[in-house]
């Protein structure tokens, strides 16, 4: 047990960018009932740019912000070019149209920026802390209190903003929302790039400790969506505990079981999830896609 307190600051450490990567699900289905299968590449993609433009000689501050900037950029037009001319298509269509423009970004990124696996200098140094008998990286640090920071934004945003209590209005109801005058179509397009913005965010922020390449989207994507449907898909506080839980628990398998069966955590979640609680932890019984 000695080596608890190691395997639960790395399991939050992952589970925090889980749980980035959980909230974009959950923002944009809240918004427009679309689960976006694109919400992995948007980490990936960040991290790509990044890296390829660091090695071009670019500050590191300038190549976050770029990488940041395009990535947010792909999701307004994955909006605009693909779900918007989709009108109100079945739930199947729009899902499908987000795995085609996963597999459209994979493939533009890796000829383009190549296939190798990359990775980004470590923001303050690589000189491990010792924290409540655990070693952490301090890029750990800046992954937990990035998380934190965005998290606490994105509630912040709901509540005490009208743009956020916009996009809440078009969640409940897009037809009386559009009726008193708000502009649902520039609601949800904001949606898909909040959405973008956090996942290029979590992308750029735990590079460093876990590299990037073109197809690491696919995986990352796949355990946020495990981690907002572990919370309840729709859930923002859902999101934060489905995507911690789920790093801490492969973390703890990874560490006393093997390393072999990490990725097959979320799987088992899932299917053990909706045997048991198919609307997660903090979902409701019943939701309408309006």
């Amino acid at each position: 047990m000695s080596d608890l307190p190691q395997f639960l600051f790395s399991g939050l450490t992952t589970g925090a960018v889980y749980a980035l990567a959980a909230l974009g699900f959950s923002l944009i289905y809240n918004s427009s009932g679309v689960i976006n299968f694109a919400q992995g590449d948007f980490l990936m993609l960040s991290a790509m740019l990044t890296a390829t433009l660091l090695t071009k000689g670019m500050a590191l501050s300038g190549s976050i912000a770029i990488g940041i900037a395009v990535t947010v950029l792909v999701g307004v037009l994955l909006y605009r070019l693909a779900i918007q001319p989709a009108g109100n298509a079945d739930v199947v269509t729009l899902i499908i149209i987000t795995i085609g423009a996963s597999i459209f970004i994979q493939g533009v990124v890796q000829v383009t920026l190549g296939k190798n696996q990359q990775v980004l200098p470590p923001w303050t140094g690589d000189a491990p802390l010792q924290i409540l008998g655990a070693y952490v990286l301090p890029q750990a640090l800046w992954v937990l209190g990035t998380a934190a920071v965005l998290v606490v934004g994105c509630a912040i945003f709901f509540k005490g903003t009208l743009t956020g209590k916009a996009m809440l209005a078009v969640a409940a109801n897009r037809m009386a929302a559009m009726a008193v005058g708000i502009p649902a179509k520039r609601v949800l397009q904001l949606s898909f790039g909040l959405s973008a913005l956090l996942g290029a965010v979590a992308g750029v922020v735990s590079a460093p400790i876990t590299t990037t390449v073109y197809d690491i989207g696919l995986m990352l994507g796949m355990k946020g969506f495990v981690a907002a449907t572990l919370g309840g898909l729709g859930s923002g506080v859902g999101a934060v505990v489905g995507g911690l839980l789920v790093g801490i628990l492969e973390a703890l398998v990874a560490g006393y079981i093997s390393s072999a069966y990490k990725d097959a955590v979320p799987f088992v979640l899932i299917i053990l999830l909706l045997l048991v609680m198919p609307h997660g932890l903090f979902g409701s019984r019943k939701t309408d896609r309006v």
